[in-house]
């Protein structure tokens, strides 16, 4: 989707878009977003999918269409040197975090694991470096409390499209801002696997309900095991607080109709889970887990 947001935002002021390259559809891939190449067919602009862009031929084509402007929406792979230097207008890179905070990989996910409250949009030149390069413009989006990493990737989509529309003619005229890194005052985040999102009921309940929606559809879930061993995936939940609600901690309780999972601090209330490929919301989950009631997650 961001792909398609910078695409479109070069459209609109009628851009000539030389070449487009992406990465091929993968059928096994949980591809909740717009396709690329898709985009490109029905636009007629040429496609490229290969699996190593920093050869010496792909340099040499990428030379010959001469470009003013090299961008990178979301592309998965670093860019060498060689061709960062080709276009004399410069190359950039779009990221979805207020840089120097949250450089590297997932952003989205990692500023909600965090309890973030606001992040952003920012455009910077790419260096050799990823995440490096000057930053050339950057637009706050405010993170709501039952917002999850789906949601938050609509609005970072959003703003990007207004922050495109308001630099890309200032990199035509070549006069676009050049604003260096501070790295004292920045992060860096690397990539998240599956497994990281294993709940350790020791947490805090706001904790646990962060790590919740930072990682429930469309990415793989926050997970943990009932005491006979089944997994659970907890697509989404509520988090309690307030003194004398819970025992110890992953300790299943019934109240008011209601499911709730001990935490360390405070509880979480189950309102949509998966247990041995069956989905269950609201009363499935009650009618599942009263009898349950005491059980240890683990």
């Amino acid at each position: 989707d961001m792909g398609l947001t910078g695409l479109k935002a070069l459209e609109r002021p009628g851009f000539e878009i030389a070449a487009v390259f992406s990465h091929a559809d993968d059928p096994k891939e949980n591809c909740w977003f717009g396709s690329v190449p898709d985009w490109a067919k029905e636009n007629n602009v040429p496609l490229f999918c290969p699996e190593n862009v920093n050869t010496e031929a792909w340099l040499e084509k990428i030379s010959s269409w001469a470009p003013e402007a090299i961008f990178s929406f979301y592309y998965r792979h670093l860019l060498s040197g060689a061709i960062l230097a080709i276009p004399p207008g410069g190359a950039f890179n779009l990221h979805g975090s207020l840089l120097p905070y949250y450089r590297g990989r997932c952003p989205v996910n990692w500023v909600l694991v965090h309890g973030e409250t606001q992040t952003g949009i920012t455009l910077h030149r790419m260096v050799d470096k990823a995440d490096a390069g000057d930053i050339v413009a950057r637009q706050t989006v405010p993170i709501a409390f039952e917002d999850n990493a789906r949601s938050l990737y609509g609005k970072l989509c959003r703003q990007a499209a207004v922050l495109l529309d308001e630099v890309l003619p200032l990199i035509k005229a070549g006069t676009a801002p050049r604003i260096p890194q501070d790295w004292q005052q920045g992060s860096y985040f690397g990539r998240r696997t599956p497994a990281d999102g294993c709940i350790d009921w020791q947490w805090p309940a706001l904790g646990i309900y962060n790590l919740i929606r930072a990682v429930t559809e469309p990415y793989p879930g926050a997970f943990t095991f009932t005491a006979g061993g089944d997994k659970i995936t907890i697509w989404w939940a509520q988090p309690e607080t307030g003194a004398g609600i819970c025992g110890r901690a992953g300790q299943v309780q019934y109240e008011k109709g209601a499911v709730f999972v001990c935490a360390g601090e405070g509880r979480i209330r189950l309102l949509d889970v998966e247990i041995n490929g069956k989905r269950l919301k609201n009363s499935a989950i009650v009618s599942l887990f009263k009898e349950r009631e005491g059980e240890l997650m683990s």
